[in-house]
């Protein structure tokens, strides 16, 4: 059972670089607390908490190692880990794009993490948009990927948007 806070911690706070993908439905972040050097405990958790009380069904992570996910349970956070496989990246992408729209179809909030907000994590998010049809035009979909993140995109996010139709 989650611990019961008052006053202003009781909302948490939002987590650094959060953006929505699909309002209301898929949002980002960099990894609740940070990353590297700049990674606090106390941050990590005010902003599981918000990520809790703001109604997230699921976070699911997609970096190497498990990090926080112990935080999540001891918070009452439902998560997934699904760690980027770069050996199959194709592979992976499939997987991941059907598990997370049969999350979003099933009603569910979702937020995805990385270590940062970086372009393999837009990247990755872009290819979704792509690959569920809402974005049929790869120019375009690489371009409001870039107006979600703020701006140019790598050359692995591009792959991926550019490729992600394939997929399915």
């Amino acid at each position: 059972m989650p611990p019961k806070l008052r006053g202003k911690w009781a909302l948490g706070i939002q987590p650094r670089n959060f953006t929505w993908i699909l309002k209301d439905k898929l949002a980002v972040c960099e990894r609740p607390g940070g990353f590297g050097d700049s990674h606090r405990r106390v941050r990590r958790q005010e902003e599981i908490i918000w990520i809790r009380e703001n109604g997230f069904n699921y976070v699911v992570s997609i970096i190497q190692a498990p990090h926080n996910l112990h935080n999540y349970e001891e918070l009452g956070q439902a998560y997934r880990h699904r760690p980027v496989r770069s050996d199959d990246i194709d592979a992976w992408l499939t997987s991941f794009y059907r598990e997370i729209d049969d999350l979003i179809r099933a009603g569910q909030r979702v937020l995805v993490h990385g270590e940062e907000l970086g372009d393999r994590v837009v990247g990755i998010m872009g290819g979704y948009i792509r690959w569920t049809g809402l974005i049929e035009d790869p120019t375009e979909a690489i371009t409001m990927t870039e107006q979600l993140a703020g701006r140019k995109l790598d050359p692995f996010a591009r792959g991926v948007i550019m490729r992600a139709h394939e997929l399915r």
